[in-house]
């Protein structure tokens, strides 16, 4: 446990990042819960030690160092599935309000189950994000996405529970033109405000899309899955 610690700890100073010892205690209790979970329900395919480390923990809060969170900003982790970013993040910054919405019931029960086991306080909601998008609209101070999903579908997912002035932080593949999101941006009320590329102290390429809402989302969005799908913004 004592070499778990030392690792996380160095690991995050690669990154720039400072985390204490109650800190880099609860990462070595959520990558121990976890991997142990994983053996009866699938939440990752990344188990070995150094990979979660990088992959997981330091790749869930290296972006959220680059832009400013407001103290005790609430914010609504979409689709969080094994709750990256959302843990992570709320390990590093304790002060903000987290929701993590799922949309599968044996991984809202997981999320509970860690929470409890590494003293997090946050809010799981077991929904579908376009459901609860409608219903908690312009709530958050904030919401973040960790997914595959491309930026045009991601931002109607997202940017309804964003409240005006507040933002969208995507955390994204540097593969993808986010230029191709412009238009469903702007039909959601948002504007891009910053693309910045960057590495993880492993060498992995990220990408940080950072989307401020400048005025409130047509009541019409977001759709449902089979439009957003079918036919994205």
């Amino acid at each position: 446990m004592d070499r778990q610690l030392d690792q996380i700890i160095r690991s995050f100073n690669d990154a720039g990042i400072s985390v204490n010892d109650k800190q880099a205690k609860q990462f070595s209790e959520l990558f121990e819960f976890m991997v142990e979970y994983n053996k009866n329900v699938n939440l990752t395919s990344i188990t070995e030690f150094d990979d979660v480390v990088q992959k997981h923990f330091i790749d869930s809060v290296l972006p959220f160092t680059m832009t400013e969170l407001p103290d005790g900003a609430s914010f609504i982790d979409v689709g969080t599935g094994a709750g990256f970013p959302a843990l992570p993040l709320l390990i590093f910054r304790p002060d903000l309000k987290g929701t993590l919405c799922d949309s599968l019931q044996k991984r809202c029960i997981y999320l509970e189950k860690v929470c409890e086991k590494i003293g997090v306080s946050a809010e799981v909601i077991h929904a579908r994000s376009e459901e609860l998008g409608r219903i908690r609209r312009e709530r958050y101070d904030f919401s973040t996405a960790r997914a595959v999903s491309a930026m045009p579908v991601l931002s109607e997912y997202c940017i309804p529970f964003v409240k005006e002035g507040g933002y969208f932080i995507a955390l994204k593949s540097v593969n993808e033109d986010i230029s191709a999101a412009e238009n469903a941006v702007k039909l959601l009320g948002g504007s891009i405000e910053m693309i910045t590329d960057y590495k993880l102290p492993n060498g992995d390429d990220r990408r940080l899309v950072l989307v401020k809402k400048i005025s409130q989302t047509p009541t019409k969005y977001p759709r449902s899955t089979a439009n957003i799908s079918k036919k994205p913004l």
